[in-house]
């Protein structure tokens, strides 16, 4: 079907004719100033802030936690960074695969997933990205409560009689997250290009210190692994996804990132360089750090709030600080976008972001990431294992919608249409929640069959090849998508000026 020219491709983005956004702006249920697409204006991020996003997302205390937890698992050095290398250079190929959908038509996640999911089950996706969201944002709070409570038991002598301080310290973290999410992610802009340096600079003084104090790298990184052959395995392979899981997240709403690029080859090329590069760095500080303690302390301290606590007050201060100041960037960088457009996809009239902020910061709270982060292999293999093989298959059914059934064509303004091509049966596709349940299914037959038990323990991969075949398979023959002879037509005079 031919899309009567309600858009236009300038270059590698496509965008609304006026006449057809002062049309489908009148869609109020489907159509606010956060989910409409991208002018040609707003398509101005360069490769370079795009390394800059990832940078600033990969140095946060999760990462930290993630590489060092492996050392308390019984990798070595050496496996660990292969470990988290590995786990992140696969995740950013489905990170690619999404993000040409965001540049391309300036789209949020929650306004592509009705692409797949169609307009009113476009909510079954965003909502469980929100779900994921809102519990990375209650760990981020929760280090973050941490680091504010090993300073006011330093500074404070009244906050140890206090028998609910560690409690108290998180409400209020947990508080002063939510009130600056509710400005938006704007608000803290100025505080992300403060907050990445920063944080590199305490890893590099606290790997310094860890050389120091362990008689240099050689001792420090010369404890053996203390798992070999099948045990190694059996801890390398879920650990791998577990990484994967840890960036599924951003597989998904990926787009409400893209949308902004200039061009395709500089968002691929600022992802592809950035990402995987700086996790292997900044978990070899994770991982130095934690190998040290192991020498110095008899234990593995993953956790880098119990390292912290064990120096003198002044250091105790600055650390906590920079905690909380990468916490604060982190949550309102990352895992404030996804929930809060998400709950606005579900009345954009009456929610606004700042609602969809508070909505976040109490779901957060339902998460209990107090319990998630009690020991590593909670951490790793129950919430990061759950969550992934759970997103897999979303992430399955979009790369399929877009690239196998659509080849990455689409009517733009039906997206904003109430009763359009992508409404399918009154708002719901069906066959992309069938595709859903399968992609499940194949992940938790792993649990229900102890020999297949490599389906749970490699659960995102398995549920993302089991949705996206699924999907391939039900939407052929789709009636929605768009024939090669009938795409956008170019914007010639639009297209020299870019």
């Amino acid at each position: 079907m031919e899309p009567a020219a309600t858009q236009v491709r300038v270059g590698d983005v496509v965008v609304l004719t006026d006449a057809a956004q002062n049309r489908v702006s009148q869609n109020h249920s489907m159509w606010n100033e956060d989910l409409r697409p991208c002018t040609l204006a707003e398509h101005s991020w360069s490769g370079t802030k795009f390394a800059a996003l990832w940078i600033g997302m990969c140095l946060c205390l999760p990462t930290y936690s993630l590489a060092s937890g492996m050392i308390a698992l019984g990798m070595n050095w050496w496996e660990s960074v292969l470990t988290i290398f590995t786990g992140s250079a696969i995740v950013l190929g489905a990170i690619l695969l999404v993000s040409h959908a965001g540049t391309k038509y300036g789209i949020p996640y929650p306004v592509f997933a009705r692409l797949w999911f169609g307009t009113r089950g476009a909510h079954i996706p965003a909502l469980a990205r929100a779900v994921i969201a809102a519990g990375w944002f209650g760990i981020n709070s929760w280090f973050g409560g941490q680091a504010l409570d090993a300073i006011l038991l330093r500074i404070l002598p009244v906050w140890h009689t206090l028998s609910v301080h560690l409690a108290l310290a998180f409400a209020i973290f947990w508080a002063i997250n939510v009130a600056i999410a509710m400005r938006g992610p704007q608000a803290i802009g100025r505080l992300t290009q403060i907050a990445a340096p920063t944080l590199a600079l305490g890893a590099i003084a606290l790997l310094a210190w860890a050389a120091s104090s362990a008689g240099g790298f050689g001792p420090m990184l010369s404890t053996p692994a203390k798992i070999h052959g099948p045990v190694f395995w059996a801890a390398f392979y879920p650990s791998v996804v577990g990484v994967i899981a840890f960036w599924a997240t951003m597989a998904l709403n990926i787009p409400d990132y893209t949308r902004y690029a200039r061009t395709q080859r500089g968002q691929m090329l600022g992802q592809a360089l950035s990402m995987p590069l700086t996790m292997a760095l900044f978990s070899f500080v994770g991982i130095a750090v934690t190998s040290a303690t192991v020498l110095l302390f008899g234990t593995a301290l993953w956790n880098p709030v119990e390292l912290i606590v064990k120096f003198p007050t002044p250091v105790v201060i600055l650390a906590g600080i920079i905690v909380i100041l990468s916490s604060v960037t982190i949550n309102v960088g990352a895992n404030v976008m996804a929930p809060a457009r998400a709950f606005e996809n579900l009345w954009p009239k009456h929610i606004t972001f700042a609602i969809g902020a508070i909505l976040t910061g109490l779901l957060s709270l339902a998460m209990q990431p107090w319990y998630v982060l009690a020991t590593f292999a909670t951490y790793i293999f129950t919430w990061l294992g759950t969550y992934g093989a759970m997103l897999g298959s979303f992430d399955g059914i979009a790369i399929a919608d877009y690239w196998l059934v659509r080849k990455r064509r689409l009517d733009l303004a039906q997206l904003y249409t109430p009763d359009g091509i992508y409404s399918y049966a009154k708002g719901f596709n069906v066959r992309a929640v069938l595709a859903l349940a399968i992609g499940w299914g194949v992940a938790l037959l792993g649990l229900a069959v102890p020999a297949l038990r490599f389906l749970w323990n490699g659960g995102w991969a398995f549920s993302l090849l089991g949705g996206l075949l699924a999907y391939w398979l039900l939407m052929r023959g789709e009636r929605s998508t768009i024939s090669e002879e009938s795409e956008e037509p170019v914007s010639k005079l639009a297209a020299s000026e870019a």
